[in-house]
């Protein structure tokens, strides 16, 4: 599957497309997407990188949604817990997730020069990992993976 991110796309199409499938998730889960949460996550959807929870909160702040840091925290936590957004270790951001609603093993490429964020799926569980987890006895319940490299956006040159 090619990753999601670093390509041109109908950014409206999937901004609209994705906050209808996860409130139709939420409302068939009996799952409160509050307006705090919908705004984080349109937030993060509009930007397509990840952001900073200090960041979210300042446009939050802007919008008069909240200007305590636990405002965002408790929605970003509400949207990591149910799959709908990402935390990126490496950059100790927040991306909105690609594939919403879908059982996946995320992998994130991480340019070094923009902090762009593109979300591709692994099958770690099933791969080299799986197999080494399997002969120690270990069993994976979550894997997410993050590579740091240059975005085709920011390559000088064609990518090889």
């Amino acid at each position: 599957m090619d990753p999601i991110g670093f390509t041109n796309h109908d950014h409206a199409g999937c901004i609209k497309g994705t906050l209808t499938q996860i409130e139709t998730h939420c409302r068939e889960a009996g799952l409160q997407l509050t307006p705090v949460r919908r705004r984080v996550l349109e937030i993060l959807l509009h930007e397509h990188r990840a952001l900073g929870a200090y960041d979210i909160l300042d446009k939050l702040r802007e919008e008069g949604l909240g200007s305590q840091p636990p405002v965002a925290y408790r929605a970003l936590d509400f949207l990591v817990s149910h799959g709908f957004v990402h935390k990126i270790e490496r950059l100790n951001a927040f991306v909105a997730c690609a594939h919403p609603g879908e059982v996946h093993d995320p992998a994130f490429l991480i340019c070094r020069k923009c902090d762009g964020v593109a979300e591709a799926q692994t099958k770690s569980a099933r791969g080299q990992l799986g197999s080494t987890a399997k002969l120690a006895g270990f069993q994976i319940e979550r894997a997410v993976l993050e590579a740091e490299g240059i975005c085709p956006n920011c390559a000088e040159g064609p990518v090889v």
